[in-house]
């Protein structure tokens, strides 16, 4: 699909998501042609005939597969086929729409200082998926919104969603950055499995001295919760041992960002306070997730 040396490797990470991933597939390929591009598959086992899929309607892609054992290593999988400059990370439940490519891209061309860029997420009822721009969950911003649910700083509700601007996080449904970068500081963490790996990688990035921006001018279609087991139509997709293990990962990544990233910026005594939090959290999580929906 390219004649020269793709310039962008579009990663797609999949797991049992046959219909969305063609779909999202098709959507890419009508707008390949606005950037010198690759896309690559990597298929964490599926068992619902992705594969095949793959290689009968679109014979173009790359397509690697290995055992299920999470969304950093599912894509850190295809790195070795990573032939462009920069690196997206797409969700298999998107759909992308004109000038995306071209223009997130060129953003991050004109922009030497940035390390990442996100675009605008929809939703299919037309809202944006909030958690697309984000802020770090250092202790105070976590408690807001967990404890006291207030979440209107931690995703950025103070700043327009049509105004680009400086983020912390952005989402890994499509995250675009370099692939010097990701080498530099090490793709995904591995040690996350499903939640967190994407703002951990955001804050090694800034911690690399490039910031990230979240650019509304473009945006795609993001369907949200159908990896996670949440869309009642796709819910046959996860068994509910894989969406259990899914929602209590979500509180362990917590307590490795917070191990990894934070530990030595505050008081040793302090620290071990918002463990004994996160873990009350987990129990809670526990209860609600593992116990109450076996009933």
């Amino acid at each position: 699909m390219y004649m020269t040396k793709p310039k962008l490797s579009v990663i797609i990470l999949n797991y049992n998501t046959k219909e969305l991933l063609s779909d999202c597939l098709k959507s890419v390929k009508e707008y390949m042609n606005e950037v010198p591009m690759e896309v690559i598959v990597s298929d964490n086992s599926s068992n619902d005939g992705s594969q095949e899929m793959i290689k009968k309607n679109f014979p173009w892609v790359k397509f690697i597969e290995g055992p299920n054992e999470g969304f950093s290593k599912g894509n850190n999988r295809a790195k070795s086929l990573v032939e462009g400059e920069m690196v997206l990370f797409l969700n298999p439940d998107t759909i992308v729409h004109k000038d995306v490519f071209v223009k997130t891209v060129r953003y991050l061309d004109e922009h030497p200082k940035v390390g990442a860029v996100t675009c605008k997420l929809v939703l299919p009822n037309g809202d944006m998926d909030k958690d697309v721009r984000r802020r770090f969950p250092v202790p105070w911003v976590s408690f807001q919104k967990l404890v006291l649910g207030k979440s209107k700083y931690y995703y950025y509700e103070d700043i327009p969603d049509n105004a680009t601007h400086e983020v912390e996080a952005i989402q890994g449904a499509f995250f675009l950055t370099y692939k010097k970068l990701l080498d530099k500081v090490g793709w995904f963490d591995e040690r996350y499995f499903f939640d967190g790996e994407d703002v951990d990688l955001c804050f090694q990035i800034n911690k690399a001295g490039y910031s990230l921006v979240y650019y509304p001018d473009v945006y795609i279609t993001h369907l949200k919760g159908v990896t996670k087991g949440k869309v009642k139509k796709w819910r046959h997709k996860l068994t509910d041992q894989q969406r259990k293990r899914i929602r209590m990962a979500g509180v362990a990544s917590m307590e490795l960002f917070y191990r990894k990233n934070l530990w030595k910026k505050y008081p040793v005594w302090f620290s071990y306070f918002v463990l004994l939090g996160i873990n009350l959290y987990k129990v809670i999580r526990f209860v609600r997730v593992v116990l109450l929906s076996s009933y």
